[in-house]
């Protein structure tokens, strides 16, 4: 049983992520100066319209993993693409690769933007 609800949460033991509301975000980034805001969506869609402060990693890449070795696995990050799909499976790859505090944008940047719940 705690196999699979681990597999369901990323994958092994400690490896997990969290999923929070656009709301929730809102005030982490009002309070938090140091919140790192990732966008793993193309860098098309991010030229389209991103959350102030977001870094682009696109994670459809083969690229991901290696750009996610510069970042510092430390510090907590805020995951988001589309609608959340996409940054779900960045954030399983987060935290397979060690990163501690990792939590994806339940509804991506259309619930940031207000057009999903």
């Amino acid at each position: 049983m705690l196999g699979k609800l681990l597999k369901l949460l990323g994958g092994s033991r400690g490896a997990t992520y969290q999923t929070i509301r656009s709301g929730e975000l809102q005030e982490i980034l009002k309070n938090d100066q140091r919140a790192q805001l990732l966008d793993v969506r193309s860098p098309g869609e991010f030229q389209s319209g991103h959350i102030p402060k977001a870094r682009n990693i696109n994670v459809m890449t083969p690229k991901f993993k290696n750009q996610l070795q510069g970042l510092d696995k430390s510090k907590t990050y805020y995951v988001y693409c589309r609608s959340g799909m996409r940054s779900a499976k960045a954030c399983k790859i987060m935290a397979k690769e060690g990163f501690e505090q990792v939590n994806n944008l339940r509804g991506g940047i259309m619930g940031w933007n207000g057009k999903v719940v």
